[in-house]
């Protein structure tokens, strides 16, 4: 019932909207089709005047709302060199916004039709048409460019004593391994993937593998350099991590890596956003499928001893699964809540 009188609703604007164009056309007739449009015109004019000053103060006023206050201050040393270049590229991006609306909106009211004043014809000017080329293209390579070696210095080789962690996309969580004593991740291949007990296909035979681990979170040292290898099993994801202004596509069969340094711990940036429950987050950037809102994972930046503590209390993957393969029980999926005995008459009942 709500749902058709939503359309009626709809349906009786339109007609509404229809009969008052009916009535103005009618009007038009009535006073003489040149001078009603001229009158429309002026009425255009000082609307598109005061939508110029209006928009621009809005701009303006959001702008000092919510500065600062989205995403706070870069996590990452290279966070803090993305957030330079995105403000000089707003500066000057916002320039050329500000001066081209206010020509557009102004130009609209000056020239609108007057009484004795005829349009210029203006088809073509090679020194004018060359100006607006070469200028825009100038400044848009040297952004780029800049863009380019931030991209560059991120993706480049990571320092000798950067920590390395793995990140694997999957539909629709994170998957994230570590390697043990030696510092190396040991090889894996797509076939020996069991959900249960080998989720990213470790090759047991790879003696590398003995000691990496698996986490459900991901935790950095903080002021450490670290090296993320990432890809997916599935379909193409992005490493999200807009704390650190860093992303990275994951996709499958195609490792792809990123470095960066941590600034601030978890416990510095509930200081610093006054947020007691503020934690670093991983999201999916990349739209994956139904379950993309949810694909999410947490990081947790802390002190060398504590980040020591975490993992001498981690079980090697290799362990945890030759000791499901011993039990002869593998770990198996949750299975679905059974529905309560009201659920089950309330269904019966409605069927």
């Amino acid at each position: 019932m709500s749902g058709f009188l939503a359309v009626l609703v709809v349906v009786l604007i339109f007609i509404v909207i229809f009969q008052i164009a009916k009535a103005s056309e009618y009007v038009s007739i009535l006073k003489g089709e040149k001078k009603a449009r001229q009158q429309n015109n002026r009425i255009n004019g000082f609307l598109l005047i005061a939508f110029l000053v209006l928009g621009l103060i809005g701009v303006y006023y959001c702008n000092e709302l919510l500065k600062g206050k989205i995403l706070g201050e870069a996590a990452s040393e290279q966070g803090d060199s993305i957030d330079n270049m995105i403000m000089w590229t707003l500066v000057i991006t916002g320039i050329v916004f500000v001066i081209t609306q206010i020509l557009l909106f102004w130009f609209a009211f000056k020239y609108q039709e007057k009484e004795g004043q005829a349009a210029f014809y203006f088809p073509h000017n090679n020194k004018l048409e060359v100006i607006w080329t070469v200028i825009p293209a100038i400044a848009l390579t040297i952004l780029v460019a800049i863009g380019l070696r931030h991209w560059f210095a991120i993706t480049s080789e990571a320092p000798k004593d950067a920590m390395v962690v793995e990140i694997t996309g999957k539909q629709f969580n994170w998957l994230i391994r570590y390697p043990g004593k030696d510092g190396q991740l040991g090889s894996k291949f797509f076939k020996n993937i069991n959900d249960a007990t080998n989720p990213v296909g470790q090759d047991w035979d790879d003696n590398l593998n003995k000691d990496d681990f698996m986490a459900t979170e991901m935790h950095l040292v903080v002021g450490k350099p670290v090296k993320l290898i990432i890809g997916s099993r599935d379909v193409v994801h992005d490493v999200g991590l807009s704390h650190f202004r860093l992303k990275m596509d994951a996709v499958p069969g195609i490792p792809t890596t990123l470095w960066f340094t941590p600034k601030f711990t978890t416990t510095q940036m509930k200081d610093k956003t006054g947020n007691p429950d503020f934690v670093y987050e991983i999201s999916c950037d990349q739209m994956c499928g139904a379950g993309h809102y949810s694909m999410k994972a947490n990081i947790v930046v802390e002190t060398q001893q504590e980040f020591d503590a975490w993992v001498a209390k981690q079980k090697s993957q290799y362990a945890l699964a030759h000791e499901a393969e011993g039990s002869g029980k593998p770990a198996q999926p949750v299975a679905p809540a059974e529905p309560s005995k009201d659920s089950t008459q309330k269904a019966v009942a409605a069927l």
